[in-house]
């Protein structure tokens, strides 16, 4: 059984394919550094298309194939059945430098998998956050940051937000639904940025809603001011066939040229229609 994928899927997978053989080609010509792939939710490594069908590789074997390799992988997914899949492809049999493991990617990333990747090890890593939805939490992201050696990519899932926590009326969102957003925003500030006092007829303050945009524009704002990250491109939007967002694609960096490039690559699908 394989997951079906939409189009904002394939796009994600396409700019992740051309971006990491750039990747590794510039860190495999500085001496002496070693650099990783994480996949924080792998799936199952393949996955078919909905619009056409057909099956399509996932981040995880993209990553495996990518030349220069990568010294180092771990993919990581709390479902056990993905996770098994993962293990189970010959490639990964037949590799010695790739890890699968099951767990919560928050927990295994913080405690097992970044702290191989110190900056003073001359190790360096790309990793891919892709939630299926508020199941990540800001430390994560701060961390990955504050190490100065991991770039991030990540979705921002603003459908799941806007289903779950940013309503138009604030005060029935879920108590639950509120600790969901607060953990992968980091704090509690997502409610300034997500609604705006505004006067009534009757002069009574009521909170309004705002769009998308002020709320990705805020989360980028974080990426750089609270995580760090030096270099933070404007984030693609990933549409739906109703042409609503689904979710944003943010890249993180430390490292200039790796900002460029994922501009460049993300200009080309910039207009296109299809996100």
């Amino acid at each position: 059984m394989f997951d079906e994928i939409g189009t904002w899927t394939e796009i994600k997978l396409e700019i992740l394919q051309k971006y990491l053989p750039a990747y590794t080609k510039i860190l495999a010509r500085r001496t002496g550094l070693r650099f990783a792939y994480v996949d924080a939710f792998a799936g199952s490594g393949v996955h078919r298309a909905r619009r056409t069908g057909e099956l399509v590789p996932g981040s995880p074997m993209r990553a495996l194939k990518t030349v220069p390799p990568f010294h180092r992988q771990w993919w990581i997914d709390l479902d056990g059945d993905k996770v098994d899949q993962l293990r189970a492809l010959p490639e990964v049999q037949a590799r010695g430098e790739v890890e699968v493991v099951t767990g919560d990617a928050n927990e295994v990333l913080l405690e097992r998998v970044f702290p191989h990747l110190r900056y003073e090890d001359y190790w360096r890593a790309l990793c891919l956050l892709d939630p299926y939805g508020l199941h990540l939490d800001w430390g994560v992201i701060e961390t990955a940051g504050r190490m100065k050696s991991i770039e991030i990519f990540i979705n921002f899932p603003i459908m799941d937000a806007n289903r779950n926590a940013l309503w138009t009326q604030a005060d029935r969102v879920t108590d639950e639904a509120r600790a969901r957003m607060t953990a992968i925003w980091g704090d509690d500030s997502w409610r300034r940025v997500a609604y705006s006092e505004q006067g009534t007829l009757f002069g009574a303050a009521e909170a309004v809603k705002l769009g998308n945009r002020e709320v990705v524009a805020a989360f980028r704002n974080r990426l750089s001011s609270v995580a760090g990250f030096k270099f933070v491109p404007q984030p693609l939007p990933m549409r739906n066939s109703s042409n609503a967002d689904v979710y944003y694609l943010f890249f993180a960096s430390q490292n200039a040229v790796g900002g460029r490039i994922v501009e460049e690559i993300m200009a080309k699908y910039r207009g296109r229609g299809v996100v």
